[in-house]
């Protein structure tokens, strides 16, 4: 998980950039094209997976009466355009076998796809780092003005709803009995990738609660050994 952050950090970093890039020659390309009325003349089929997608042959004629066949570089099922469709064309007067439909699809797709996947890897990645400094704000608060309880240790197991490489973490519960409500509170401590139980000597165990909610705690671990990096 710490290598996770740092690879989805970085590949969502690298796609936005390369959005950007998309997006800038899309741009430029539009500052520096110019439009003419194109025909689509056909739909070639093209296999994707396990089903097909349609993409359209076009042909129009430039300014100075040059007659230029393309072909879009997007495909649909079902099909965006049909065979004789009227379309706006955009192309540049050297490069007009470069040509591009004027619409979201043919201009914006790839900027968008690549922009949103990398959107996600990156908030997933800023994410862990977001949300670990937060945890280790709230741990450090709750040792400078949170309450020291001693629970007692109720049992150790195993965190089965969080697995990496196919392995779950321990855990720790503990309970405490408020004495101003006599509430019992249950903790459960952070996830331990060794089996404490060896290094569990005595029943009882220190937990920080914040003063008036003890639904805001900290087990402390400080007691177990670390794990080599």
């Amino acid at each position: 998980m710490k290598t996770a952050k740092y690879i989805f950090l970085a590949i969502g970093t690298l796609m936005l950039v390369g959005a950007y890039f998309l997006y800038n020659n899309t741009a430029n390309f539009i500052s520096k094209s110019t439009t003419a009325e194109g025909t689509v003349l056909e739909l070639i089929r093209v296999r994707s997976d396990d089903s097909y997608t349609y993409k359209p042959r076009i042909e129009f004629n430039t300014k100075t009466g040059e007659l230029v066949e393309f072909m879009s570089s997007t495909s649909s099922n079902p099909p965006s355009y049909t065979k004789g469709e009227k379309v706006e064309v955009l192309y540049l007067e050297d490069k007009p076998e470069k040509a591009r439909i004027n619409g979201t699809a043919s201009l914006w797709l790839g900027a968008i796809i690549v922009g949103g996947i990398g959107s996600v890897f990156f908030l997933l990645g800023f994410g862990f780092f977001f949300f670990k400094r937060r945890k280790e704000n709230k741990i450090q608060s709750l040792k400078d003005t949170g309450i020291r309880i001693v629970t007692e240790i109720q049992s150790v197991s195993l965190n089965t709803s969080y697995k990496v490489n196919g392995r779950s973490p321990f855990v720790i519960y503990s309970q405490w009995k408020n004495p101003a409500t006599s509430e019992i509170h249950v903790f459960r401590s952070d996830n331990i990738w060794f089996d404490p139980t060896d290094y569990i000597k005595k029943e009882e165990i220190t937990v920080l609660i914040e003063r008036n909610n003890p639904k805001k705690y900290y087990t402390d671990l400080s007691f177990l050994p670390k794990i080599s990096q």
